[in-house]
């Protein structure tokens, strides 16, 4: 990428702060009743949320720390059996940050010996996402969340079951 593009989509993400600034500043002068009620919903919401969000950034911060690739290959290879599974759904868990970044690698966990099972079991709870926990428990409740959460947990293990054992008949033909 080079390097006038790279400075464009970083203005552009100022463009749009300045917009949405601009938007409220016409609004609080218009009604500025409208302003204050947005502003104390936004309050309302950091009040409720912040301790959950303080915990999950410190866990993540310790997680990625301690917890290296090296260890990942360890106990998700071809043996690993419910430890693997259980290292694939929490790593998927916690995982940040694009997903376009893990394949690299997740190939070269591949070629060290890590199962197709397990890196599904990864690539499908990467939809579970930790910082945004708070906000899913605000909106639909804890029951549901917890529900929910588990039931893409136990679904990636089938989801990991079907692909190994499709790629491993796609490759007997």
């Amino acid at each position: 990428m080079n390097q006038k593009k790279k400075i464009k989509e970083n203005y552009g993400k100022w463009y749009f702060l300045v917009a949405v600034l601009v938007i409220y500043i016409i609004i609080g002068l218009i009604n500025r009743s409208i302003i204050l009620s947005s502003f104390r919903f936004f309050i309302l919401i950091i009040k409720k949320i912040i301790l959950v969000f303080i915990f999950i950034f410190f866990l993540m911060v310790l997680i990625d720390y301690f917890i290296k690739p090296r260890i990942l290959v360890k106990y998700t290879g071809k043996n690993a059996g419910l430890k693997g599974w259980v290292i694939s759904i929490i790593s998927g868990i916690i995982s940040t940050g694009p997903i376009y970044i893990w394949y690299p690698m997740l190939k070269q966990l591949k070629k060290k010996g890590m199962k197709n099972s397990y890196i599904a079991a990864f690539l499908y709870n990467r939809a579970i996402k930790l910082p945004l926990l708070p906000l899913f428990i605000f909106y639909f409740g804890l029951t549901y969340t917890i529900v929910l959460t588990t039931i893409m947990i136990i679904v990636s293990i089938f989801q990991g079951i079907i692909v190994e054992k499709y790629i491993t008949f796609t490759k007997n033909e």
